[in-house]
This record gives C-alpha cells, structure tokens and sequence, in this order.
C-alpha cells in the first residue's frame, strides 16, 4: 500500500468518526461521506469498500444507507494519528530536519578516526552498524542549511565516548542518525576531529555511501536527520 493510499484511508476513518462511528453504529449514506472527502459518491463506496477490508470498519448495507462501526483496529489507527500528532505539537524540536550539502573530497582522515576501534565498538553498539572505514562530506552552501545545522547541537544525540591511548586523546563524538537521498541509512557524527567548521557535515554508514548512492565530488545530497524522543 502507498504513503498516499494509507493517508486516503486514514482521512477517511477520521471522517468516520466525526459522525461518531467510533463511539456507535452511525447510519452513513455513500452520497454524504462523498461530500464531506470531496470526493465522488464511487470513490467514497471504494474508500469504505477497502476500509472493510484492512478490518478497520464493520459495515452493513441498507436502502437508506450504511450501518458503519469503526472497529477496535481502526480506533487503533486513530490514536496512533493522535500520538503522532500531540508528539509534533508539544516536542520541543522538530522529529526531523533536512540538510542539503554538496559533496566533496575530505582531507582522508575519516577512515582513521571511524576505524578506532573504542569508537567502532560503540558506532556497533549504539547505532547498530559496523560503519564503512570512512566519511561522506557535505558541504552546507545555504544560510537555512548552515543555520539549521547549528540548531541540532541542541537537540538530544547518541553519544560516543572519547577515549585516550599511549599516543593520544580522541575526544567524544555526537552522532545524529540520518536517512541519506531517502535510500541509505546512517548517520551524521559531530566532532570526529576539528578540520572541518560547522558548515561541513560528517556522514558514516555500513556502506560506501559515494559508490552505493553513485555520487562525486559537486553532486548535491539531501539528508534527512532524525532526532532522538
């Protein structure tokens, strides 16, 4: 099912229970639920037809009109819809914020620092993935996107503990995790060394991003950072 079929049935169960089918069976002619989706008296009869189907609706056709019940299943869907959006309207950020930078070709430290293995074994253990032994930079171009890129250093991160070795000290990293081009997951790291100003992003992944995502230095990427509830 797509993002658009799923958003017809919801718009509709919620129309549904504006006239109180999810509280009673309310009698519901296909010609007045048309009018209120301003959609046609056909594609209503659909809506409801596949609604029956998905089990959100217990339905009864009748010469006046239907006998609908919007069923534990479909009042289901409603509070998920209401948890999504009470979560939107009360969060102190946003859920997610999108950063689009042009890609070009670091100094080549990425593959060293990511490859630390104090820093690997908490990328596996707090990201979920052994990521690929190196970055993907981005530079933020736009005042919106270096301006929102300052803004998610208030929001919550996953945190990467610094460490110290005989030689050394690598300092803590933020890790932000990141849909990149809406196909492969990752994430945005922070401070992995000091290079770099804030309008460069850092992004790692279990994969070669640049082969996966067939990308070159001045081809422009969007990618979408989800914050932590």
């Amino acid at each position: 099912m797509s993002e658009k079929q799923s958003w017809r049935h919801i718009y509709t169960l919620l129309k549904l229970a504006e006239m109180g089918a999810h509280r009673r069976t309310a009698k519901i002619s296909t010609e007045f639920l048309a009018r209120k989706l301003g959609v046609s008296q056909q594609s209503a009869s659909r809506h409801l037809i596949e609604l029956e189907h998905r089990g959100w609706i217990k339905r009864t056709t009748t010469p006046e009109g239907c006998l609908i019940k919007i069923t534990d299943a479909g009042v289901g869907e409603l509070k998920k819809l209401y948890a999504s959006l009470h979560f939107l309207m009360e969060t102190a950020y946003p859920p997610s914020i999108t950063l689009e930078g042009v890609v070009f070709t670091g100094l080549g430290e990425g593959a060293y620092y990511v490859t630390r293995d104090p820093y690997r074994r908490q990328f596996m253990e707090k990201l979920g993935f052994n990521p690929y032994p190196g970055t993907l930079n981005l530079k933020l171009v736009t005042d919106y996107d270096i301006k929102t890129r300052s803004e998610l250093e208030a929001y919550p991160a996953i945190e990467i503990e610094g460490f110290k070795n005989e030689n050394r000290t690598f300092g803590p990293v933020k890790c932000y995790p990141a849909i990149i081009e809406n196909k492969a997951k990752g994430a945005l790291v922070s401070a992995l060394r000091s290079h770099y100003d804030s309008s460069v992003i850092e992004l790692i992944a279990p994969i070669c991003l640049r082969k996966h995502l067939a990308l070159k230095d001045g081809h422009k990427v969007k990618v979408e950072v989800l914050t932590l509830p």
